[in-house]
């Protein structure tokens, strides 16, 4: 028989707070949130929340395993403990999406900060009569009393003053590898205190010594370096300096104690979990592959030939030396993509040489989305800039090329892929159906111009009304049809953010979801976006580096698709360099067949030394026979074949995949004592309640 004593003693034990890194006081915290409780999900809440002498943690769990809801679960128990201070820097495109998920799983209200919701709080400021800290907080928007603040990169480092204003209890860093080249903005201030810091530096140095949560599936994308980036922005102590670390890890000539010694320095600040390892509660689907092969015209293969011996010529004007690789490496993705996406970028180039402006921005976002991220990383290896006299005939020649190419471009009005394009969806739609899939394919390309003519391509072939498209600025005509939709649907609820972008982009994926078959997505707006309800992906343009095509196809193939996930790549049957790329993407790294895509240690190949964009691009830049190509690409693959089986493997497996040697069983305890714990917790509130409301309320 239960007694008031009873009741008095359960509603003490509920009330207990216990310490934070306990699966019993964690318990406490996500006893009423919305979330399946995946055991490597608590395992890596309880990582993050044990760590006394760190400053934070790292998780980079493989693509699709949900490091938001590992990030919500620490983010619940620092509410319950009134730490209430929190930031989360995200991708603008992504502040919607986690206020939402914050709200809908874990009940954390939240407030997305974006230029227009400061000048509206200045505005309200102006005719306050608060005086004193009241005023003092309305004055920084980021100092918020009871709400988690969401901002976007950009935002955060324009207003990095505001932001160290606050003692922050914990900041929260979404798609981490944005950080991964800090190291780079330190060494350059290092080297000349009058330069700019990167965005990057800015908010690093914003947060200071606050406790930090950074989530990135891929920590690691080119050098180590950037596990030296990351980690230090975690505790900067782990390391010492870069040169240190280049010293003691990059230079060393003995791997085996160099892993042994990396694996126990990063133990304490990063955990990562892999698919492959929690597929006896998570199912995974398989992925199937497509491939759609394609033959250019007489006139693109004409427009791709010009081009290519173009690029290949030992002085070009239009490309200023410093930016020689990346533009070189731009044309060819453009190139690649379709003539609208080269015909624009040809004209900068004939406008550059026309003007002789070397101030003039070559390449933007409106060629290639991302591409001031990509320019970051051919920084340290752009040529100075040197004094060579101009020859002037050699530069009129050079304008005559530019524009006659320009004009080629223009005038090829149908691209022998787009065309390609129609049967592989139908194929695809056929493969997918007969999986029991639903009727959605999101198609990927990294060209606004591609995308504009993917979008009226198909919406002239049968597909009108049955298209959307999500970039960057998401200023089309029917985009804004699409958003009025929804903001009358959403009126009156807490799904307007008051951000437009923010929720434009909610728009646009809720449309797709409900109501479009197709999306033609750039890569970068794609970033982040959780797309387990489609189980078709199109990659129109094929990126060279895998870590890219895995994110991609990550969007889809991730923890939640219900259905296998069908994989269309596109293949220009003329061209043998492309043939030996997916030959390469698609043998070697496997990315495109699988349950799993392209393992930790094939990925690690990448890691230490082979970075695989630069090296393909740089057979397509000094190869000009079939049997050079080849020759090459043999060379790259032999090196990549040592690297796998041997070096990076170990490497990749060593750091980041088992810090424990029982992985598993590590895992089954954590459910096991969680699962435990909330059972505990739901007897007592229900005994509690059947005291406290006896003969009031009846209970089956």
């Amino acid at each position: 028989m239960s007694t008031a004593y009873h009741s008095q003693y359960w509603a003490h034990a509920l009330t207990l707070r216990g310490s934070g890194g306990d699966i019993a006081a964690l318990s406490r915290s996500i006893a009423n949130a919305r979330v399946d409780l995946n055991p490597h999900q608590i395992d890596a809440a309880l990582f993050a929340l044990r760590s006394p002498f760190t400053n934070g943690a790292i998780l980079a769990d493989e693509v699709g395993l949900g490091k938001t809801v590992e990030a919500g679960i620490v983010l619940s128990q620092k509410w319950a403990e009134r730490r209430r201070r929190i930031l989360i820097v995200v991708p603008a495109m992504l502040r919607k999406q986690w206020q939402q998920e914050l709200s809908d799983k874990f009940f954390i209200p939240s407030e997305v900060l974006d230029t227009h919701v400061v000048k509206q709080r200045r505005k309200e400021a102006g005719n306050s009569s608060r005086v004193g800290a009241e005023a003092r907080r309305e004055g920084n928007p980021f100092d918020q009393k009871n709400k988690a603040v969401i901002c976007s990169y950009n935002f955060a480092a324009a207003r990095a003053s505001s932001v160290a204003q606050v003692p922050w209890d914990m900041v929260v860093i979404d798609e981490a590898h944005r950080l991964r080249n800090v190291h780079r903005s330190r060494t350059r201030l290092q080297n000349n205190p009058a330069a700019r810091k990167t965005m990057a530096h800015q908010i690093t140095e914003a947060v200071g010594k606050a406790p930090k949560l950074l989530l990135t599936a891929t920590p690691l994308q080119n050098s180590l370096l950037e596990l030296f980036s990351l980690v230090s922005v975690i505790d900067p102590h782990v390391f010492g300096d870069a040169a240190s670390f280049r010293e003691q890890f990059v230079n060393s000539t003995d791997e085996l104690s160099r892993n042994v010694q990396l694996k126990q320095r990063i133990a304490p600040v990063c955990t990562r979990t892999l698919r492959k390892q929690v597929t006896e509660y998570i199912p995974f689907t398989n992925r199937v592959p497509i491939t759609q092969e394609f033959l250019p015209s007489e006139q693109e293969q004409n427009l791709y030939d010009s081009i290519t011996t173009y690029l290949q010529r030992d002085v070009l004007y239009a490309l200023p030396a410093s930016q020689r690789q990346l533009i070189t490496m731009v044309l060819r993705k453009l190139l690649a993509s379709s003539t609208f996406a080269i015909a624009r970028t040809l004209r900068s180039l004939a406008a550059r040489l026309e003007n002789l402006r070397d101030d003039m921005e070559l390449v933007d976002d409106d060629d290639i989305e991302g591409v001031t991220e990509l320019a970051d990383e051919y920084a340290e290896d752009a040529e100075e800039e040197g004094d060579a006299k101009i020859d002037p005939e050699q530069l009129k020649g050079e304008l005559a090329d530019l524009r006659r190419y320009a004009d080629l471009a223009s005038c090829i009005g149908r691209n022998a892929k787009g065309d390609a394009l129609l049967p592989a969806l139908k194929t695809a739609f056929a493969k997918a159906e007969a999986l029991g899939s639903p009727r959605k394919a999101v198609i990927f390309t990294e060209s606004r111009e591609t995308q504009n003519y993917l979008y009226d391509l198909l919406a002239a072939d049968g597909y009108e009304g049955a298209v959307a498209t999500i970039n960057g600025t998401n200023n089309q005509p029917h985009h804004a049809d699409i958003y009025q939709r929804w903001q009358a649907k959403h009126e009156g609820t807490d799904r307007l953010s008051g951000s437009r972008a923010v929720d434009m982009k909610a728009a646009i994926v809720e449309h797709f979801r409900d109501d479009a078959t197709i999306l033609v997505a750039t890569e970068a707006a794609a970033e982040g976006v959780n797309l387990q309800f489609c189980s078709l992906v199109v990659n129109f343009d094929l990126p060279w580096n895998p870590q890219r095509i895995e994110q991609r196809i990550g969007r889809c193939h991730r923890y939640g698709q219900k259905h296998d996930v069908v994989v269309v790549n596109f293949l220009n049957r003329r061209n043998e360099a492309d043939k030996r790329v997916y030959e390469l993407l698609s043998e070697k790294f496997r990315l495109f067949d699988g349950v799993f895509g392209a393992s930790d240690e094939v990925l690690g190949a990448l890691e230490s030394g082979v970075d695989i964009e630069r090296r393909i691009a740089d057979v397509y830049q000094t190869c000009r026979t079939n049997a050079e190509i080849q020759a090459a690409f043999d060379a790259l693959q032999a090196e990549l074949d040592a690297k796998i089986q041997a070096r990076l493997a170990a490497t990749r497996q060593a750091l980041m995949e088992n810090f424990d040697e029982d992985v598993r069983s590590r895992l089954k305890i954590s459910r096991e004592k969680t699962l435990e714990c909330l059972s505990q917790r739901e007897r007592w509130l229900l005994d509690l309640t059947r005291v406290e409301l006896d003969g009031q309320a009846q209970f089956d």
